[in-house]
């Protein structure tokens, strides 16, 4: 069996055990984007903050496991990733939500709202990188 999708196949099982139990224990909606934000902003939630912790100490528990990580290599201008960024927060901002809030959590629920957010953000993810192909 292919490594790789064994590895995609438990990540998305634990993704949708950390929603569930975030959802189940604390009534919050995973959303990464609104976890963020709410530890920008005082009071700071305890059930954030360690959500937060858990996404680096998953990747490093994962390296602990396996002896090895992916390889990430970034060879965008850094101009271009600010940017990008900024568009990400505006995009979540008038979205109200981010990919993982509507594409995991709010498809889940079968919110028609987090269904037409989550194929905007395909379609233009997918027009992204047909014009970075292009112009890059």
């Amino acid at each position: 069996m292919n490594p790789d999708f064994v590895h995609a196949f438990f990540g998305g099982l634990l993704i949708g055990a950390a929603v569930w139990i975030l959802f189940a224990f604390a009534g919050k909606y995973a959303g990464i984007s609104g976890i963020l934000g709410q530890m920008l902003r005082p009071p700071f939630p305890l059930w954030a903050g360690l959500f937060l912790l858990g996404l680096p100490l998953g990747g490093m528990l994962y390296r602990l496991l396996t002896g090895s990580a992916p390889e990430a290599v970034i060879t965008t201008p850094m101009p271009w990733l600010v940017v990008a960024g900024l568009l990400v927060g505006v995009g979540t901002t008038v979205g109200n939500g981010c990919t993982s809030g509507h594409g995991i959590c709010g498809l889940g629920r079968f919110s028609k709202r987090s269904l037409v957010a989550t194929c905007t953000f395909m379609a233009a993810g997918v027009l992204a990188v047909f014009l970075r192909g292009r112009l890059m």
